[in-house]
């Protein structure tokens, strides 16, 4: 019995495609798999660099507020470290040396120290320095639509939600190149407050290259100017 053309044509048509239809199927990224890359990549990571734009948002964060620096992340003997220095507006250096979070800010002339065990539940130190399990604290979801972006070639967004609830969080979205390294972030928090991170001249593994290790440490400490009122909480 001889198959009518049109049929055989059909069928012909369908086998013809059959290896495109594969291949869509192997690109499709679900959001567990680019928060499964990511993990990755930030646990192999041993030092995190990179510059940053940052801007407020919100109801109660009253007018836009705005700042720029640089920050730095080293992971080193089993502790995490990090370094913010903003140069806009004013300036400001937040620095985690392991065992103790100093905070200066120049406007105030002021340098407040608490344990370093506060910089647990602060959830972007636990995304960069890879200590935060994102699969494990966070639920993982597709972004929001106002989220998504137009390059897929570009970026891939994730939208995650802690799953034990935060005080100063909500959700996050992250902004993931093909690289795995995130190159901005969309933090709210559950006033209306939206804090936009974006990143960029992000360096990987680059800061111990050619230091010593108390060349390392020292970009770790900080010493105010002389007159700085010093709070210990």
């Amino acid at each position: 019995m001889r198959m009518p053309p049109l049929l055989s044509l059909f069928l012909l048509a369908i086998l013809l495609a059959l290896p495109r239809l594969a291949d869509a199927t192997a690109a499709v990224e679900y959001p567990e798999d680019i928060a499964t890359r990511l993990q990755a990549r930030y646990d192999a990571m041993h030092s995190l660099s990179f510059s940053f734009f940052q801007d407020i948002q919100g109801e109660m964060s009253g007018r836009p507020r705005q700042g720029s620096g640089r920050a730095l992340f080293v992971k080193k003997d089993g502790k995490a470290r990090m370094r913010w220095d903003y140069s806009t507006p004013e300036r400001q250096v937040i620095i985690g040396d392991g065992e103790t979070l100093s905070m200066y800010f120049a406007h105030l002339n002021q340098l407040i120290q608490s344990p370093a065990a506060a910089l647990e539940n602060d959830l972007t130190y636990a995304v960069f320095t890879g200590r935060g399990l994102i699969k494990k604290d966070f639920y993982i979801r597709p972004a929001d639509e106002d989220e998504q972006t137009t390059d897929e070639a570009d970026y891939k967004v994730i939208k995650i939600i802690p799953k034990t609830q935060q005080s100063q969080m909500q959700d996050i979205h992250l902004y993931v190149t093909a690289d795995s390294l995130i190159r901005r972030l969309k933090l709210r928090d559950h006033f209306g407050t939206v804090t936009v991170l974006n990143l960029t001249d992000i360096e990987v593994d680059g800061v111990e290259t050619g230091k010593s290790a108390a060349e390392v440490d020292a970009l770790f400490s900080f010493t105010p100017p002389p007159g700085t009122e010093i709070i210990r909480q």
